[in-house]
């Protein structure tokens, strides 16, 4: 099975860069998007062969996520039951025969992290989500996590120590969703790997001198681990700030 994941920061706009063929030739069972940035009536993006499921923000032009799936699921939510964070379309889950697959799109803590303390309180509920679903089955979690978990997975990690996404707390948010019982698939297959990023700002010509982050995750019920086949992050697919990520997994 392949699954495909991409933050498109803004769907219009991505589907005017190549996202509809990127889409297509990946020829994914599952493809989720985070950041769609708009409301579902705004935008057509029809595809024959696959069942979509959007959830929106309330706040228009602003976070969104959407899911593909080739195969009708059993069941589908939208949010993680808990109203404080439920109003921005951030997560979906789709449930399955055999696994739970859930969509996300992770806060981000903000200019000067005025939003860390949201952040952190959003990283033990969220956590406390998946944790409950993966006592009844296994769970699939691909999406924008809005961390770099260690030094490795950013260009600059001295610089950007107590910038969003790089601070202990964040971090440590990470690590303790591990601990309950997940893999980081491309670190599970790909313990070493430098420069292997999906975030690049689009400031002083980051991308193209690879200066980036990686903050979006495949990351499995650790009873997954040996049926990963293989973690691949697209970085020669453009289109948005963020390239898409896939795993090919059972």
């Amino acid at each position: 099975m392949k699954i495909v994941s991409w933050n498109v920061n803004g769907l219009r706009a991505c589907y005017g860069k190549g996202f509809a063929d990127f889409f297509k030739a990946a020829d994914a069972d599952i493809f989720c998007i985070q950041e769609t940035k708009l409301q579902r009536g705004d935008f057509e993006f029809e595809q024959p062969d696959y069942f979509d499921y959007w959830n929106d923000a309330e706040k228009k032009g602003y976070s969104g996520t959407a899911v593909f799936s080739r195969q009708e699921p059993n069941a589908v939510t939208y949010g993680i039951g808990i109203d404080a964070h439920d109003h921005e379309g951030r997560v979906i889950t789709l449930e399955y025969d055999g696994f739970y697959f859930v969509n996300v799109y992770v806060p981000n803590a903000g200019e000067e992290l005025k939003r860390l303390d949201y952040r952190m309180a959003w990283d033990s509920d969220f956590r406390a989500y998946i944790s409950a679903l993966d006592k009844k089955k296994n769970v699939i979690v691909c999406g924008d996590l809005n961390v770099a978990h260690k030094e490795i997975d950013l260009k600059n990690p001295k610089t950007n120590r107590r910038s969003a996404g790089f601070t202990d707390e964040e971090r440590e948010g990470f690590t303790r969703l591990l601990e309950s019982g997940f893999a980081d698939s491309f670190r599970f297959l790909y313990p070493e790997k430098r420069d292997a990023y999906t975030y690049w700002s689009y400031r002083f010509g980051a991308r193209a001198r690879n200066a980036g982050w990686r903050i979006d995750y495949a990351c499995v019920s650790d009873r997954l681990q040996n049926e990963l086949h293989e973690m691949t992050i697209h970085s020669d697919v453009m289109g948005s700030d963020h390239c898409p990520i896939s795993i090919d997994i059972f």
